[in-house]
């Protein structure tokens, strides 16, 4: 049975829900971004979501593909290193992992951090199906 993502680390980053850090690692970027903008639907929905988590990881380990890259590991530095480019440099984007490190450290020097957030967000969408389009050499 296919096992791509970690339920264990679904409940880490469950803790921080309120941010829709679970959701988005379980490929729901929707109701990801939602919960991120309501706080968890005012915590409710990060309450319900406690007893939700082992259903999402189910269907996330139903819809990704296991393969080199590893899902959970991508998702830890994409959540709590992620405007230093560490996720893109693991899953084998070393050029723009770079390029978004030199990006935040010159914005930090500059007092804008925040011009990393665009990028982001674009990974929080879509690291899921990047990291499938690796493990299954582009034929998914």
């Amino acid at each position: 049975m296919n096992n791509s993502h970690n339920m264990a680390i679904g409940y880490i980053l469950w803790i921080f829900g309120f941010t829709g850090s679970h959701r988005f690692y379980f490929g729901k970027p929707v109701s990801g971004t939602i919960w991120f903008c309501t706080l968890g639907l005012l915590g409710i929905g990060w309450l319900i979501d406690l007893f939700l988590i082992p259903g999402m990881d189910r269907q996330a380990d139903l819809r990704f593909t296991e393969g080199r890259v590893d899902y959970s590991i991508a998702w830890i530095l994409l959540t709590f290193l992620g405007a230093f480019g560490l996720h893109r440099m693991y899953i084998g984007k070393l050029l723009t992992g770079v390029a978004w490190l030199a990006i935040f450290g010159l914005g930090s020097l500059m007092g804008l951090p925040f011009l990393i957030l665009p990028f982001l967000i674009f990974d929080f969408w879509t690291l899921n199906d990047q990291i499938k389009e690796i493990n299954t050499g582009g034929q998914a």
